[in-house]
């Protein structure tokens, strides 16, 4: 005779269950049960040639990201995106904010019921939409941005807008780097940004209130001291010569200087990955300036008061 042992009606409640002494679980990213974002460098040989097509930069795989869906932080997946001259294409993300950068060419984009035309040098920002197709009228490519992992992960969809879509042209954006540039010569500062906005995101003063976005020159012979942040950046190359660098690591020294630095030679058009926490510092012994695009998921962490931006000063000592 067999013997059925009662269910215990609580066991589907406490199947999962697991404990951990303090010590053991306190600190996930140092014990390796979660792995740390890795550095990566994509060049811009991905988007040069091929045909009309979306190009992940992934590093799902890495991060144990939850699927589906290609990874580049655990917050933002950022795409090379190619679109051939008289071609059409749709993107299709779970996403509450998508920003692209047009490095190449010139379109339209069709957003719900809106129109909006680009060319090289703008800006486009989404939020949520029924529809989005973009439209080549010359090769164009895009450096395309959103937040769909951040919603992949928490098992959400985004199903309402929270801000307009916005365009933010080439020759504004620009003008407005000129003006900062032209102010920062009289005072010899050698960090020279814009940083976009939107009036919706009156606290965090980003452009999404997820992502954060920054134009910014590097001139000739300028060395920005180390920084950190706890946000990711996922960092565009635009125009340099051959001797702009970043130089990226974990620790700093009591002088103020990266410890054993990964070294990262800039090539226009190409894109890679500052981790969270990681110390950084960008270099131009070129001739020449030269241009970046800083994408980072700071507008959340800036909402969640958790930002924690550090720079080195030039004593070597660490703001607070």
């Amino acid at each position: 005779m067999t013997i059925v042992k009662p269910q215990n009606p609580l066991e589907p409640l406490l199947e999962n269950c697991r404990y951990f002494e303090y010590t053991q679980a306190a600190d996930p990213l140092g014990s390796g049960a979660i792995s740390q974002l890795p550095f990566a460098n994509f060049g811009s040989e991905l988007h040069r040639t091929g045909g009309t097509r979306i190009i992940p930069l992934d590093v799902s795989e890495q991060l144990c990201c939850p699927g589906p869906g290609p990874a580049t932080s655990p917050a933002l997946c950022a795409n090379f995106v190619r679109i051939l001259a008289g071609e059409s294409l749709a993107t299709e993300f779970n996403a509450t904010s998508l920003l692209f950068y047009v490095m190449y060419g010139s379109g339209h984009t069709e957003f719900d019921d809106l129109t909006i035309p680009w060319q090289i040098g703008d800006f486009v920002v989404l939020p949520v939409g029924k529809d989005i197709r973009h439209f080549a009228d010359s090769d164009a490519a895009f450096y395309l941005v959103h937040d769909q992992p951040l919603l992949t992960y928490l098992g959400v969809t985004a199903d309402r807008p929270c801000f307009k879509p916005t365009l933010y042209t080439a020759e504004d954006s620009l003008r407005e780097l000129a003006a900062a540039q032209k102010a920062a010569e009289t005072v010899n500062r050698n960090r020279i940004s814009v940083l976009l906005a939107n009036k919706a995101m009156d606290q965090t003063l980003t452009v999404t209130h997820t992502l954060w976005a920054m134009l910014g020159v590097l001139p000739n012979g300028a060395v920005q001291l180390p920084h950190r942040h706890q946000s990711v950046a996922l960092d565009l190359i635009l125009d340099c010569a051959p001797g702009c660098y970043t130089l990226v690591g974990p620790q700093i020294s009591a002088s103020g200087q990266i410890v054993n630095p990964t070294r990262v030679d800039w090539q226009p058009y190409s894109a890679f990955i500052t981790p969270p926490g990681y110390w950084h510092a960008h270099y131009n012994e070129s001739g020449k300036e030269a241009h970046l695009i800083p994408l980072q998921d700071a507008g959340l962490q800036t909402y969640l008061r958790s930002l924690d931006i550090k720079f080195v000063l030039p004593d070597g000592s660490v703001s607070r």
